[in-house]
């Protein structure tokens, strides 16, 4: 197994593609530390399916924007596994707002947990990650990031934002530490509403949406690669290039 008595963290890993991304690591070998924020059943859920596969689990809560629970995060994680290996920075939130209309609040919850929570919790990981001589960081982004919603402007730049994080990250940290991202397109999922999928259908090449266990094979890959840093991976069925 590529990850055996390695140790992973994923946040807002209780549902979704977080869910996937935590599953992934663990059957490829790793321990995993699941962060969630409200969710606390589901993680522990996926954290005893983790346990059921061998290895082990910490289900973790944290609202990982701000810093003194990020800090009590990664100091738990020292303490029950003594290190850590991959950090994977997923949390995130999403909802539509007119421009008119967005508040300072809303975009700041939005800008806080997709871009100020990465930067907490790489700023916190590197220490642990450094001290084996190699580890490995993944930041969730998405083609929001690359591309402009009228409608999802705070979305927009908060990925977007994600995207040059990455790319100063993967500086800073070398050569110690790779850090790079996945920007996802559409995922489906059954409780979606059918429209979102139907207009990302039409408009990806490849006709389809793409599945969670996509974006954690991805994310896996780049966990494992020791030569790759500092690069967006788009996993998108073509959508970007429309």
């Amino acid at each position: 197994m590529p990850f055996d008595g390695r140790v992973a963290l994923v946040t807002g890993a209780a549902r979704r593609i977080g869910r996937s991304i935590a599953l992934k690591l663990a059957v490829e070998g790793a321990s995993v530390v699941v962060n969630y924020c409200n969710s606390k059943a589901e993680a522990e859920q996926v954290a005893v399916e983790i346990t059921k596969s061998g290895r082990r689990a910490l289900a973790w809560p944290a609202d990982v924007s701000r810093r003194e629970e990020v800090h009590r995060m990664f100091a738990a994680v020292e303490g029950e596994f003594g290190r850590l290996d991959i950090l994977v920075n997923n949390a995130g939130v999403f909802f539509p707002a007119a421009f008119e209309q967005l508040t300072e609040e809303q975009w700041d919850a939005v800008l806080d947990t997709n871009l100020k929570s990465q930067f907490l919790c790489a700023q916190a990981a590197a220490p642990l990650l450094r001290r084996h001589g190699r580890g490995a960081i993944i930041n969730l982004s998405s083609i929001g990031g690359l591309l402009a919603w009228p409608k999802y402007i705070h979305y927009c730049v908060s990925k977007a934002g994600v995207l040059m994080l990455t790319r100063c990250l993967a500086r800073a940290l070398a050569p110690e530490i790779t850090v790079n991202s996945v920007a996802p397109g559409t995922i489906s999922f059954p409780k979606d509403p059918p429209e979102v999928a139907e207009d990302f259908i039409r408009r990806a090449p490849l006709r389809k949406t793409g599945a969670p266990e996509d974006i954690a094979g991805t994310v896996a890959f780049l966990a494992r690669s020791e030569f790759i840093t500092g690069q967006v991976f788009v996993v998108d069925g073509g959508r970007t290039l429309t």
